[in-house]
């Protein structure tokens, strides 16, 4: 390793093993209600992030709105409806285990949550009196004002109540450590997940823990199409640091992954070319409902699915006859009726009709708590915009009641992306889970964004608590397993090897997260197709055996983004051998293949790495059941008490 100035000692000749009932990897929202519910019941449990724990991952930093709390007090919708709903909307190419526990439990984690100090209720009465607020319970919705599905809160205060907790509970938490494999054994049925190691980030320390149960909560991929050297800060929605680490380690021991194909257009963010969430105007999500406005001042007409005129915006925040109610961001329960106004259509299609560019989002008229809601409080408390967005605005004299804000992010405002620019957004692909969040390896459970189909906070926050408890009371009747000395020995050198290479000769990381993500831009792009897919595949292998063994680093931070990029190398391997699995078209993955074979059948595709190839099987997209509620409660059975809102 070249010497250079580094603040912290190096300890990269030192190994130590720890022991637990419950290994947490990752340590975001899902990550800390994981634990918490662990710790809770019993066990002991050590958690590893290589972040900060305070602030750490893609809600570290704060969070606008939960939605999906089906059982909170205003609630019109039950889960089971919600549910539906949310596989109806998307075809069936959704995760039913994991949004029917979001929207069971995920008023309860909310309550959750305020006891261990967040702030949930607008208990100074800053809004009291407005349309979107409940007088008795001081809740703030959002969006469906009847339906009450998605409330207004104070994201901010969450994570290090989360923190404060854990350390309650006599949590031990390994921060500013990377995980960087899984450790297994073998049983009669297949695999075993017995542990984890990892390797500090400051010190180089090596790490080996030794567990019962292990719960992989880290985070969704990222950087797979998009990156740039020169801007990373704005590379993509979620941190930098948010790359998809478990999904790379999962692969390697045989896991499952369902959804990995999909992959959609550029949104939020375009290496250095768009501008970050939330600095410019919408009209929807958490700048729903404001008005737009071309560069004259003419209103855009605001619609409903139905294209009747919503005049007031009282009307914006309700639903039109025969819809029964909006999950989000005026999407309702069938997003396939989306609002098609001028703003969304092409710019030719825009000049005909007289509007004049660019186009502004325009609170200027809305009534004062609405748009203090929108401006204060969810564009403060939403992660990456309290003071890039919010405070910086502000200080260069942005007045939400005088100005309006230049609009771009959908249809032809979009920023020009490149056409082969894609990104994992929304319902992204992840690892495949039973009804106890456990995976096809014994002992790896999976929760948050690791989970395929995975969807913001309260997700996030409900499937932790969720996978916590099952994988303690699994752990009580499971014994340790001694890490295999040969799988840390290898790992251990693979983990070290770049901090030996002459640094001034060899590869960066940015240098082959730049490869990668260029190669998937013209391998894997929206129209796929096979010969093109094996070509891209070829690239990333030979990256894999030519650049991987001469990259470098000059100290452990350096070495923990070395291996943040081999693992972006690996999950661009397992998007395309996915999309080579899939053989035909499908529109709401938004996958499209130019040879599609329309003659195969409707279903998710199961991806796992055996023996160094892919294997594929397809099941029905209707696995989880036809009875979520009584799939759900005969899994909870197990856990010894009355499961959520158990009647």
């Amino acid at each position: 390793m070249e010497k250079r100035n580094w603040t912290y000692p190096t300890e990269t000749d030192q190994r130590v093993t720890d022991q637990c009932d419950v290994l947490v990897l990752g340590g975001g929202i899902a990550g800390c209600m994981a634990a918490i519910a662990a710790a809770e019941r019993g066990s002991r449990v050590i958690v590893v992030e290589k972040a900060g724990i305070k602030r750490s991952g893609a809600g570290g930093s704060g969070c606008d709105h939960w939605e999906h709390a089906a059982t909170n007090p205003g609630s019109t919708v039950s889960p089971e409806t919600l549910t539906a709903a949310m596989m109806d909307d998307n075809d069936g190419y959704n995760n039913a285990i994991s949004h029917y526990i979001e929207t069971r439990e995920g008023w309860d984690r909310l309550l959750d949550i305020e006891k261990m100090g967040g702030k949930i209720r607008d208990t100074n009465d800053q809004f009291k009196g407005a349309l979107f607020r409940d007088e008795e319970t001081k809740l703030l919705y959002a969006y469906d004002y009847e339906s009450k599905l998605t409330l207004r809160i104070w994201g901010t205060t969450f994570k290090p109540a989360m923190v404060k907790r854990m350390k309650e509970l006599g949590v031990k938490i390994v921060d500013h450590t990377l995980a960087t494999s899984l450790l297994t054994s073998e049983t009669d049925d297949g695999k075993r997940c017995t542990g984890a190691t990892a390797v500090n980030a400051r010190t180089g320390k090596f790490h080996v823990f030794e567990a019962k149960s292990v719960i992989m909560s880290m985070s969704r991929p990222a950087r797979i199409w998009l990156f740039s050297a020169a801007y990373p800060g704005i590379c993509e929605f979620r941190p930098l640091s948010c790359i998809g680490d478990g999904h790379a380690m999962g692969w390697r021991i045989g896991a499952e992954f369902a959804m990995m194909e999909k992959n959609v257009q550029a949104q939020f963010s375009a290496a250095g070319r768009s501008f970050p969430p939330y600095s410019t105007g919408n009209n929807h999500n958490t700048w729903y409902p404001a008005s737009i406005v071309d560069a004259r001042g003419r209103e855009i007409p605001y619609q409903d699915r139905d294209g009747n005129l919503l005049a007031t915006y009282a009307a914006r925040v309700r639903p039109s006859k025969g819809q029964s109610f909006f999950m989000k961001g005026g999407n309702i329960e069938q997003a396939k009726y989306p609002y098609d106004g001028p703003e969304t259509q092409p710019y030719d299609q825009v000049q005909v009709k007289g509007y004049q560019l660019p186009f502004y989002a325009d609170l200027t008229e809305m009534p004062a708590m609405e748009r203090d809601a929108i401006w204060g409080l969810m564009v403060g408390e939403e992660g990456k915009t309290k003071i890039p967005v919010l405070k910086n605005h502000t200080d260069a004299g942005f007045d939400p009641s005088r100005d309006v804000l230049q609009c771009y992010g959908v249809g032809w405002q979009s920023a020009n992306f490149l056409p082969q620019e894609r990104q994992l957004f929304g319902l992204s692909g992840g690892f495949m889970n039973d009804w106890h969040l456990e995976t096809n390896i014994e002992g790896l459970y999976a929760a948050g964004d690791a989970l395929y189909a995975s969807n913001c906070y309260g997700h996030a926050a409900s499937t932790g608590h969720y996978a916590g408890r099952h994988a303690a009371v699994a752990a009580e009747s499971r014994d340790f397993q001694s890490a295999d000395p040969k799988q840390v020995a290898a790992e251990q050198d693979r983990v070290y090897a770049p901090l030996n290479h002459n640094y001034a000769t060899g590869t960066t990381w940015k240098e082959l997260n730049q490869a990668i993500a260029k190669t998937m831009q013209l391998y894997c792009g929206e129209k796929k197709e096979a010969t093109l897919l094996k070509a891209g595949l070829d690239v990333l292998r030979d990256y894999e055996a030519r650049i991987v063994p001469g990259l470098v680093a000059a100290n452990p931070h350096e070495l923990m983004r070395v291996m943040e990029v081999q693992n972006i190398l690996t999950v661009a391997e397992m998007i395309i051998e996915a999309s080579l699995a899939r053989k035909k078209s499908v529109d709401r993955l938004e996958f499209y293949r130019i040879d599609s074979d329309e003659t195969e059948s409707e279903g998710l595709i199961l991806v796992k790495e055996e023996d160094g190839k892919c294997l594929s099987r397809m099941i029905p997209l209707n696995y989880a059941g036809d009875d979520l509620k009584k799939a759900y409660e005969n899994a909870n059975k197990a856990l010894g008490k009355k499961v959520q809102n158990e009647e």
